[in-house]
């Protein structure tokens, strides 16, 4: 430790501290305005002056090291003076409009004024013009005349979000902040959060609200399993911006994306659902909720007495909270007696629940997504982080940029992260298995593998080293076309690196081999001991934003909350003593097989809460025709979606905006979600309904609010015991968290695995179920946007985000453009063995030749008519990734 005297306090503070933290630690305050602590200090400002003693000059002391023995004073006369110079340059150019500036009551530049007294200006020059060219970010006003140059929106665009496209422009007195050429802006706020004056402001609405004029709703955002925490700036029951100011808060330490920061607007649209609505003369009309719930109870009741419980099946939310989706699958398993519940994990999570408890014990991420700044080397997998989860892809870019950690990038696209790839596997779509069982089979052969680990803490090994013998490097290049010289590479990168992480996301688990690549990538991390160590592990990345939680209270057919199976009759008779009813222990259907039934006429109703496979499920002509054939259809959302519009009832329900409750993130955490608006019109919780819905069917309970509703979840969902309302107002809580004085478990299978060992499974190719061939001579693959969300329902109610991503394209290698004689914007008919849509082309070499990309958020476009719905076998998804198509021109 390093002992210096700040101010007269004794200071110790660890080697390579500065003189501000010393400071700091001692409880001693130093003004600042371009320091933060989560960015690297530069000094510009120089209000952080203080005297050294021995040392002629002042220095900066947010950039200058401790040393042993030093004497520093941060308060005298002179120094004071100084900072009051500094100040009065900085107000040369600074307009004084604090009257009228959004930041005023929270400036640091207005709180450093008040703070020195500074009432005159004694300096004078020419007037500085705030007229400059758009900003880059459209989302973004900017004010350059209030611009202090202290540089923090520079340093968080390079340092946070490895983007780079403002830089400090000019020189002296005309020095201001502008877009660097040729970098694309990703509007993800970034900048405006860090500016400590008025010189960024939000863009999106005109209405504006003084600090104390609006309230800050902290919450969890609702877009991907990330888990953002973020405030909700309210007025008038309107929301007018998002604001994040806890930087020290994970997951994401103030960063958000362009979505979470920007994309609330559909919270007031005007296409909210505001009433009931019930379908008479085959027109939805409006009305009341005593009309539509007890016609919802009646029909429910008549179909379950005519056809039996089974005929009924109901599809969660990964989009709702925990509370909504426990009472949800309550009342499906102890109302209506049925364990038909699914959600949309089956259409993503599915395989990594099945192929992770199959090898692990347990299916769900391992570790934190705070581990991955430990990490030494990174296996990136059929996931695009930097436009699908970005604030993990902030911190893989970092990792490798900022201290060289090693990254291995496997994906049939180029995505944003194959610039800092050191390798990058340009994979066909359908063909992880063998990628996969290839980098296993060199780390056996070649001696890499963790011996003692695999000896400890596994069995099957043999088995499986068996079955990679048909998986060389060379047979592999032959399969695939991978380089076999790649696959050694990114092998010996993995191997080498201690410890690495594993990353994927639906490009490894919407195949037919889903739960079987699942498996390959537990593989792997067994094979060199990546588990149960900070930095490691094989870890997930749920797409929404509560697809974790809703799989951990009990939204999945085979499985009572907690992961108990249905089947097992110690777990369902601890269910009917916390309900007072009897459940039923047959699996259920999945959400593909109750299309299937509904479209073979075996079940007869259905009940739809926030989600839309009219439009997100593959097949969509014969999805559409079976929602169509069912006998009753009630669909809760906060839209007209395109499913709502076949519903015979229509239920609104509020937005994540509008009720209490929590979800659980991709990495396990559970964060509570609060109200920050009334709901809008005659909308309801989705709880609430719910249990109104089931005191109509004979189950009455007693809920108070959303903390009762967690109370019970807790009782009956042993990784959730320890959780409550009390525990998670501190923060996020991971779990499992089997008592209330539990601190959580950050991460999964330390010294022994859920199962007990490891085990390791030989995995066989099959290949994707349809291939290329001269009718339909392209691969088509699917995935997102970086602007855009899932089917679009809120993103495209954001009148910002639409209007500067209104469309989609496909994307087409320039080699396949040049036979089909296309190019940019031209408007194609992309056509497979279930339908055809059209849509625009973008010429990018992303893809490889004989590969094009989609993304499913365009409903002119809707993706999903082209896509197959061949299933997993295991896990029950369909293969979203891989079909064959025509293209043809006009």
């Amino acid at each position: 430790m390093i002992n210096l005297t700040i101010d007269g306090k004794h200071a110790s503070v660890p080697p390579g501290a500065t003189l501000l933290e010393a400071a700091q630690a001692v409880g001693v305050t130093i003004p600042t305005l371009c320091w933060l602590k989560k960015l690297s200090p530069i000094g510009s400002c120089r209000m952080c002056v203080v005297t050294v003693e021995g040392v002629r000059k002042p220095v900066t002391a947010c950039d200058t090291v401790a040393g042993e023995g030093l004497v520093v004073t941060t308060d005298s006369p002179e120094l004071r003076e100084m900072r009051r110079d500094v100040l009065k340059l900085m107000l040369l150019k600074h307009p004084l409009d604090c009257p009228t500036c959004d930041k005023g009551g929270e400036c640091d530049l207005q709180d450093l004024v008040f703070a020195h007294g500074i009432e005159t200006q004694t300096f004078a020059v020419a007037p500085f013009t705030r007229e400059l060219p758009q900003y880059p970010s459209p989302f973004i006003k900017q004010w350059a005349d209030r611009c202090v140059l202290c540089g923090r929106c520079v340093r968080a665009c390079k340092e946070i979000k490895g983007v780079g496209c403002i830089e400090i422009q000019g020189s002296g007195f005309h020095s201001h902040v502008g877009p660097v050429a040729g970098v694309e802006c990703i509007s993800c706020g970034e900048c405006l959060s860090v500016c400590p004056v008025g010189a960024l402001t939000d863009g999106v609405l005109e209405k504006k609200a003084r600090v104390w004029e609006a309230k800050r709703v902290p919450t969890t955002c609702g877009y991907c399993g990330v888990g953002c925490q973020l405030e909700l700036n309210v007025r008038n029951d309107t929301v007018l911006r998002v604001t994040t100011t806890q930087f020290d808060q994970g997951p994401n330490h103030g960063s958000l994306c362009v979505k979470g920061r920007f994309g609330w607007e559909f919270v007031n649209h005007p296409d909210r659902l505001k009433t009931p609505l019930v379908r008479k003369d085959g027109a939805l009309v409006e009305a009341t909720w005593d009309e539509a719930l007890t016609l919802v109870a009646t029909r429910f009741q008549e179909i379950k007495d005519a056809h039996g419980p089974d005929a009924i099946a109901g599809l969660a939310s990964a989009r709702c909270t925990n509370e909504d989706n426990y009472l949800f699958q309550k009342f499906f398993r102890g109302v209506i007696g049925t364990n038909n519940v699914d959600h949309s994990a089956r259409r993503c999570h599915g395989a990594s629940v099945a192929g992770l408890a199959a090898s692990l014990g347990t299916g769900a991420m391992t570790n934190s997504i705070a581990d991955l700044d430990e990490a030494q080397a990174f296996l990136v997998i059929g996931s695009n982080p930097t436009e699908d989860h970005p604030i993990v892809g902030d911190r893989v870019q970092r990792a490798v940029t900022q201290r060289g950690a090693k990254l291995i990038l496997v994906d049939p696209r180029r995505v944003p992260v194959a610039d800092y790839a050191n390798v990058f596997l340009q994979v066909p779509p359908g063909h992880n298995v063998p990628i996969l069982n290839a980098l296993c089979h060199v780390i056996w052969h070649e001696g890499l593998h963790d011996a003692a680990f695999v000896a400890e803490r596994c069995e099957g090994v043999e088995a499986f080293a068996a079955a990679l013998e048909p998986f060389g490097p060379e047979a592999v290049e032959a399969l695939t076309g991978v380089p076999a010289q790649s696959l050694r590479e990114a092998a010996r990168l993995y191997a080498a690196a201690k410890p690495a992480s594993v990353l994927y996301c639906a490009g490894v688990t919407q195949h037919a081999q889903g739960t079987d690549a699942v498996k390959a990538l537990a593989n792997l991390a067994l094979l060199t001991g990546n588990l149960g160590v900070a930095g490691g592990g094989v870890n997930p990345l749920a797409g929404q934003n509560n697809v974790q939680g809703c799989c951990d209270v009990g939204g999945l057919p085979s499985l009572f909350p907690g992961y108990q199976a249905v089947d097992d009759p110690a777990a369902a008779e601890r269910l009917e003593r916390a309900w007072g009813r009897k459940v039923p222990t047959k699996p259920g259907l999945t959400l593909w097989e109750a299309t299937q039934g509904a479209h073979e006429g075996t079940l007869k109703a259905m009940y739809v809460m926030g989600e839309n496979p009219a439009l997100t499920a593959p097949g969509l002509p014969q999805v559409n025709e079976a929602l169509e054939r069912l006998d009753f259809l009630v669909v809760q959302d906060i839209f007209l979606t395109e499913t709502a519009q076949k519903a015979h009832v229509v239920l609104p329900a509020c937005s994540f905006a509008e009720k209490d409750g929590t979800f659980a993130n991709t990495e396990r955490r559970v964060q509570r979600v609060r109200a920050a608006l009334p709901p809008r019109g005659q909308s309801r919780p989705d709880w609430r309904i719910l249990q109104e819905l089931s005191a109509r069917m004979g189950l009455k309970t007693a809920y108070a609010n959303a903390s009762a509703v967690f109370d019970e979840l807790a009782s009956v969902t042993p990784s959730y015991a320890g959780l409550s309302y009390a525990r998670l107002e501190q923060g996020g809580i991971q779990w499992p968290c089997p008592t209330p004085d539990h601190p959580g478990t950050p991460i999964l299978h330390v010294g022994q695995f859920s199962r007990g060992k490891g085990l390791f499974h030989g995995i066989e190719f099959r290949g994707a179920d349809e291939k290329a061939d001269g009718a339909y001579p392209l691969l088509l693959t699917t995935g997102r946007e970086h602007p855009h969300f899932h089917s679009g329902t809120m993103t495209r109610r954001c009148a910002r985000i639409n209007d500067c991503y209104p469309e989609g394209f496909m994307e087409v290698n320039p080699a396949d453009a040049a036979t089909l004689k296309l190019t940019t914007g031209d408007t194609v008919r992309v056509s497979s063995r279930r339908g055809e849509i059209t849509t625009k082309v973008r010429v990018i070499d992303r893809t490889a030749p004989g590969t094009v990309f989609l993304s499913f958020h365009y409903s002119e476009s809707p993706v999903n008519v082209l896509t197959n719905p061949a299933l997993c076998p295991t896990a029950k998804i369909p293969e979203y990734k891989v079909c064959a198509v025509k293209v043809t021109k006009g």
